[in-house]
């Protein structure tokens, strides 16, 4: 049963909308796990009996807290900025891949894998659902990862991008246009023959790089060494404006006092967005493309929201959590497109449970006012 835990002088109200004890989280934050018109969210819950089909997707309605299942399925999962939700599940010695209109309630199958298909991380989609994107693993003796684009209208299914360390790809679809997928690049990660990474990342750190889509031509950003410190691993487009904001190692001219965040556009300009005082990990944005969401990775974890323009911001609440290895310790805060609420991840209570912070329209208008 959801309960408020805390009444801030801001005028935010935190309510702890979960309580039991099963496995939880909030799925992450690069796109607004919600609907179109912010009625409600998504979020995902290990299931009783385990079993192929071990994660459970729930329905939250924003205020009054009311849940639905609308699904069950492997853990890797994805949204659009249109509130269509899609995961996987096995049935019948396959995967469906199905699609869920989170406004309307309908589902249906659109796509059907192999039973052993394993992609790396969570499946992206073009803004009008034409293709669908994410890594996979092509091989250890040599080793090889690639990304393969499913087109929906072709009926085609094809690996267009390869490289040896792209083993956490973090793929993302240019929400606007659906020129590009993002592509996090782990330079100097290593794998066993077998397949057991031995190192996520080297010394030079990670980088990101984009797969215009579909001919798969890669450009390079100058974001990583020697151009910024290493990016973190995320990140997030802002819709219409072709750019991507993310977090850096927060060292050296990126320290906490100036600000680890910056944009970066499709053509290669990056600017800084601050915020002093706050180390970004976790980076959201929202489907209009005016608001940021971030979480500071230290301390009690504040949770901010601020501005794509200016970098304006605003601590909303602290987020309490651990920040141990577990992801569902980790905030992933973002907010509801129509940025009255604030989804994320607390472990506080004792286990890990999603919240949900009230944004008073004050504090958005502030933020906004200041562009």
């Amino acid at each position: 049963m959801a309960k408020i835990v805390e009444e801030l002088d801001n005028g935010v109200v935190v309510t702890q909308v979960t309580e039991d004890t099963c496995r939880k989280e909030n799925i992450y934050c690069e796109l607004p796990w919600c609907d179109k018109y912010s009625h409600g969210f998504v979020y995902r819950q290990q299931t009783d009996d385990g079993g192929p089909n071990g994660s459970r997707y729930l329905y939250c309605k924003f205020g009054t807290w009311e849940t639905e299942e609308i699904g069950q399925g492997l853990g890797s999962c994805g949204i659009t900025f249109e509130g269509i939700f899609f995961y996987r599940r096995v049935a019948k010695r396959k995967q469906e891949f199905v699609r869920v209109n989170l406004t309307s309630g309908e589902s249906r199958v659109i796509y059907e894998f192999p039973e052993d298909f394993a992609p790396k991380g969570n499946i992206t989609a073009s803004p009008d659902e034409r293709y669908y994107a994410y890594g996979v693993a092509l091989g250890f003796d040599p080793v090889m990862f690639g990304i393969e684009l499913v087109d929906l209208h072709g009926g085609t299914r094809e690996v267009i991008n390869t490289d040896p360390e792209i083993c956490n790809p973090h793929t993302h679809f240019e929400p606007t246009h659906g020129k590009w997928v993002m592509v996090q690049h782990n330079r100097g990660c290593a794998h066993l023959q077998d397949g057991t990474r031995t190192r996520l990342v080297g010394p030079e750190g990670a980088t990101e790089y984009l797969v215009s889509i579909p001919d798969g031509e890669v450009t390079r950003l100058p974001v990583g060494t020697p151009h910024t410190p290493g990016i973190t691993g995320h990140e997030a487009w802002i819709s219409g404006k072709d750019e991507i904001l993310m977090s850096v190692r927060a060292h050296e001219d990126y320290a906490p006092k100036k600000g680890n965040l910056i944009g970066v556009t499709a053509t290669g300009e990056v600017r800084r967005v601050g915020i002093a005082g706050i180390q970004v990990n976790h980076v959201g944005t929202t489907p209009d493309g005016r608001f940021f969401s971030v979480d500071d990775w230290r301390g009690t974890s504040k949770l901010v929201i601020g501005s794509t323009t200016s970098g304006r911001s605003r601590v909303i609440c602290e987020a309490r959590t651990s920040m141990s290895q577990s992801q569902d310790t980790h905030g992933h805060p973002y907010l509801s497109p129509d940025a009255r609420w604030l989804v994320y991840n607390s472990d506080s209570s004792g286990h890990p449970q999603i919240h949900v912070a009230s944004i008073p329209a004050l504090i958005t208008s502030d933020i906004l006012s200041e562009d």
